[in-house]
């Protein structure tokens, strides 16, 4: 069960710590990427753009139902 590794040179040791320093790189631009993402999904033009999707069907909705009340 455990699962250290077994490193028989300094060469080794140095060569997985650069593996780990480039991988932990990679994760902390997936996690800036992540971040301008949501940072970009509460911009007021894409939160206008939902309300206007909402806005749209509750406008159809009650154009529907005073059509339908006039027809009745």
């Amino acid at each position: 069960m455990n699962n250290k590794p077994v490193f028989t040179s300094f060469e080794e040791i140095d060569h997985r710590l650069k593996i780990l320093k480039l991988q932990r790189q990679i994760e902390m631009e997936q996690i800036k990427m992540h971040v301008q993402e949501a940072k970009n999904s509460f911009v007021p033009t894409a939160l206008i753009g939902s309300m206007g999707k909402w806005s749209k069907r509750l406008f159809i909705t009650f154009i529907t139902r005073k059509i339908l009340k006039k027809l009745s």
